[in-house]
Formats: C-alpha cells, structure tokens, sequence
C-alpha cells in the first residue's frame, strides 16, 4: 500500500484514541483552555506518532563469525499467480490513492474557496481601517477570521455590540489559528470522521472561552442567554459553524455557563491518554511488523530449517579450529569485490523457490584453510532447502584464495560469513 496512505491511517488511529479520551473525561469540565490545547496537542501529535514505531518482536540476532561480507542480492521472478495476485494488490492499492488524493483536492480547493470569500469581503465591506466588517445576506449574527469581526447589518445597535465583545474575545485568544489547522488537517483526513468532531468541539471550546470572558467582565448571565436565544429565533437556517444560530451548541452554550466550575484536580485526567498512546503504539507496531511477516516464507517468519549436507567438495579435511581475528586475512582473487562478484554471478535462484514464492536471506559460513582452499561450509541461518541448498553449492564451487589468512607468520584458517538475499521482483 502507498506509504501516504499508511501514514494517514496512522495519524487516524491516534486521532480516535485521543477523541476518545476527550469525549469521555475532559469534554464535560470547564477548564477550556486545557481542553483547547488538548485538542490542538493532539492534532499535533497524531501527525508526529506515527512516524514512531516500537520493536514488539525481538530480531533474529547471528553471532559473528571471522569476516562478514556484504549482503549479496539475488533477484528472480516470481510466479504468474503470485504475480496476478500481486498485480491485483497493486491495483486496489493505486485506486485508494487516486480516491484520496481526489478527496484531498476537492476538500483543499473548498478551504480556498472559503478564505478567498472572506477576504473578497473585507475587500468589499471594510471602510477605512476598521477591523468591523458589516455584511448583509448571510445566515449568521457574526463572527470573527483573520483579525476581523464580522457582523450582520440587520442587527440592532445593542446586539451589535454584545457580539462584537463576544467576537473580540475569540480575536484576542487567536481562535482563528485553531480553526485555520484543523481545516488544513481535515484536508487530508477528510475520509475520517474523528478530525470532523474534534473541529466541533474545538468550537465549541472556542465559544465557552469567549462566554466565559464576557461574563467574568461583568455581562448578565440571563441577558447573554436571551441574546442567544433571539439570535436563534431570527436565523432562517441553521448552521453547524454559526455560534449565534445553532440550537444544539446555543444549548451546550447555555449548561456550561451554569455548571459548577472544575477544579484543578480534574487536570490529572490528561493521564488517561498514556495508555491510549501506549495501546495505539504497540497496535500500529504489531500490525506493521505482521504485515511484514505476511509475505509468503520470508526470513521472518520462516523458522531455520535443518541444514542439508555439505556438497561432497565441502569436507572438514582440517583439524585445526578457524580463527575469528588474524594478522591477515585470506585474499581472495580480485580481493573482497571479486569474491562478491563470484557469488552473486553464479547463483541462481531455484524455480521451485520462484513457484512456491520463497525468499529470504541466507547467511552461510565456512573456512578458508591455510592452503587457500573453502572448507567446513554450514548454514548459519536458513530459510528453505532449495535456497539453502543453492547458498552452499555456490560457495562450495568457489576457486582457491591467493593467500591464506596470516596469525603469527603461520598460515592459519580463518572464518568468513556471508549473506545470501534471494528477492522475488
């Protein structure tokens, strides 16, 4: 599957788990400004997390044997029904993405369109420079963006002014920014349905902030309400994103303005979000680490097989133990890029590899005798038969070293390893 869009499946795990502590332990206190930056810290992090993943499966560790040569990689093709399949795989995956990125344009080009239409009317509305925009014809009492108030015409004086101390509120809290990175965000999640939420409920928050400044200096808590109220009665349509026309926020409005405030010790329940970064955490991880281990008989997930016998050329004629570090080390002709080179020009993949849909890698090991020869070839990490059996018949083809490794000005045998990665394309 396209990365992006496995990252924003990501992103859209973490944003479930941290709605979901909101919604259940913080939405029903009034501390708003912990609330407002909850959910922005959220957004936030739901972008960053998935760019971290834990280990959840301890990885295959080989001992060190002698020298270590580079991976070599071995590549044949894969079968025609793994191939179909693949294809298919394929297919679904670049549709998804092309149904995404069409999402992503068409919500990217609604979000410009709508802060073109505010700054075409304070072109058209702002008189000299007033931060007071009067417009005529929309269904809303007002509201505030990008450091302007905007208000109806059709209100009285007196209501003017409540909204535009209400609205003020919002500027000097810098609500706007809020609401200008939700919107981006909802831009590319829009296909989820949780960053739609959180944008209601970081407006709603806003709305609290704002009621809850007005009557702290000093506005009448049954004044301010039937204000609301009359601005319910006069709208003709309800709007989700209009504050001073929409029943259900009016309502929520309205209780959390009269609720009992909550004390500090209600901020101890941020703590409910760590073992829901925890549990996504190790959920994104586990799913990850089986996706990899889904591809049919990887290294992975394939446990060592028993090593088959050594090929007739490959006999322990040498009684002395190979040495892990030495003086010198065996050269083979050409050095270390020939002897790369040797392996990987003779190897071949096994058709009954490329049918089955096997692929691995193969770490071989064997000596290099004081005589130049290879000896006491094994398997230090299998994957199938067919690819083990090939892994050691490569190497037990291979010519005589130039020189033999050197331990004291002796002639000595000397350990080498080297990884086989056979890779279906």
């Amino acid at each position: 599957m396209n990365a992006l869009l496995i990252y924003m499946i990501k992103t859209a795990v973490y944003l479930a788990g941290f709605f979901l502590v909101f919604r259940l332990f913080l939405s029903r206190d009034t501390l708003y400004g912990r609330n407002r930056i909850y959910i922005l810290m959220s957004v936030i992090s739901s972008l960053v997390l998935p760019l971290i993943t834990i280990q959840t499966i301890k990885p295959l560790v080989i001992p060190v044997f002698g020298k270590v040569l580079s991976e070599i990689l071995v590549t044949g093709n894969s079968a025609s029904t793994s191939t179909i399949s693949d294809n298919a795989l394929m297919a679904a995956s670049r549709w998804m993405f092309v149904i995404y990125v069409a999402g992503v344009i068409i919500f990217g080009i609604k979000l410009a369109i709508d802060c073109l239409e505010l700054v075409f009317l304070v072109i058209r509305q702002r008189t000299d420079d007033s931060r007071i925009i009067r417009f005529q014809g929309l269904n809303t009492a007002g509201f505030s963006a990008f450091g302007h108030i905007f208000i109806n015409k059709q209100l009285t004086s007196g209501e003017a002014e409540e909204i535009i101390r209400h609205e003020q509120n919002h500027l000097d809290q810098n609500h706007s920014f809020d609401i200008v990175l939700l919107e981006t965000v909802k831009v590319f999640q829009w296909f989820n349905p949780v960053i739609h939420m959180f944008s209601r409920s970081l407006r709603a928050v806003h709305e609290f902030q704002a009621d809850e400044k007005c009557i702290n200096l000093g506005m009448s808590i049954n004044y301010y309400q039937r204000l609301m109220m009359n601005q319910v009665f006069k709208s003709k349509i309800f709007t989700v994103t209009n504050s001073f026309s929409n029943p259900s926020l009016i309502k929520r409005r309205m209780i959390m303005m009269t609720k009992k405030r909550s004390n500090a010790l209600a901020n101890f329940k941020l703590l409910m979000v760590l073992p829901v970064i925890a549990l996504a955490m190790v959920v994104i991880s586990s799913c990850q680490a089986n996706n990899n281990s889904s591809e049919p008989k990887t290294e992975e997930m394939a446990p060592p097989p028993p090593p088959p016998p050594p090929p007739v050329a490959a006999t322990d004629t040498s009684s002395t133990p190979p040495f892990v570090e030495v003086d010198e080390m065996a050269v083979f002709p050409g050095g270390d890029a020939g002897l790369i080179d040797f392996i990987k020009n003779n190897t071949k993949y096994p058709e009954k590899a490329k049918t089955a849909g096997t692929q691995g890698k193969v770490i071989v090991r064997f000596a290099v005798e004081p005589d130049g020869k290879v000896d006491r070839i094994s398997i230090l990490k299998g994957v199938d038969p067919e690819l083990d059996m090939e892994a050691l018949r490569v190497v037990s083809t291979m010519p005589a070293f130039e020189k033999p490794g050197i331990k004291d000005g002796k002639k000595v045998p000397v350990w080498y390893m080297v990884p086989i990665n056979f890779r279906l394309q």
